[in-house]
């Protein structure tokens, strides 16, 4: 089977990572990304992924209960590293090949980001899961996965969460909520629907990188969305709103 992507940037949320738990790291859940990034690999697309840290520590609710907005934020962008440190050890007992790269470096256990060693990992197959963020605080995972996307020369972002895509409000909370198929950029934008903030889309939209967002609850989906099948939002330039 042809790759649909040739490479892609995986955005995982630290939620995603939790399971049904309400905090730290499901390793059931683990495994089961692990097994669907492994079913992505083996089309042939290449593989980078930033992942959050809001199942560890928010800055934003650290800023918020009074500490430091700087601080709070550097704590977050630790907590990225030990997630990521977390999949990289589950995608390799999964038999793939990877890197963590923390945008803060440290040296004893993973690579500092550098873009051209990043690149040259992938087409050795390797996955490479950036950490820490930008490295710099007030902008968010979702910034930095954009910005990675970017510079990576990726085909899209895929942003994995806990709902199969966008809707018009909280299907959790209004069951009248519309699934958006098709959106673009300034949709996105104007009417504030938050999958990813304001820096993220607008720095997607200058370089025309597709969003694609998805539910990674459910096993093997991952493969079938790149794919075009089930339920999933894409953001791009030129794509009229389309409801589900």
């Amino acid at each position: 089977m042809s790759a649909p992507y040739k490479r892609i940037l995986l955005k995982l949320s630290g939620e995603a990572l939790m399971g049904p738990g309400q905090y730290g790291i499901d390793t059931d859940t683990l495994a089961r990304i692990a097994r669907d990034v492994a079913e992505v690999r083996q089309t042939g697309t290449e593989v980078c992924m930033v992942v959050g840290a809001g199942n560890i520590f928010r800055g934003m609710s650290g800023a918020a209960a009074g500490m430091d907005r700087a601080t709070a934020d550097y704590m977050g962008m630790l907590g990225t590293v030990m997630n990521a440190l977390g999949l990289q050890s589950v995608l390799e007992a999964h038999g793939m090949q990877t890197r963590v790269q923390s945008a803060i470096p440290m040296a004893s256990v993973c690579e500092p980001y550098i873009r051209r060693r990043a690149i040259r990992h992938m087409e050795k197959g390797r996955i490479v899961i950036f950490a820490a963020g930008t490295g710099n605080p007030f902008f968010t995972t979702d910034t930095a996965a954009a910005l990675r996307a970017v510079e990576m020369s990726c085909d899209a972002v895929v942003k994995a969460t806990k709902v199969d895509g966008i809707y018009s409000a909280d299907p959790k909370k209004d069951k009248n909520a519309q699934h958006h198929r098709h959106l673009t950029y300034l949709d996105v934008l104007a009417r504030d629907l938050r999958v990813m903030d304001a820096s993220a889309i607008s720095l997607a939209r200058e370089n025309n990188i597709p969003i694609i967002v998805l539910s990674i609850e459910k096993g093997g989906n991952l493969a079938g969305v790149l794919r075009g099948e089930g339920l999933f939002t894409i953001v791009q330039e030129g794509k009229e709103n389309v409801t589900s």
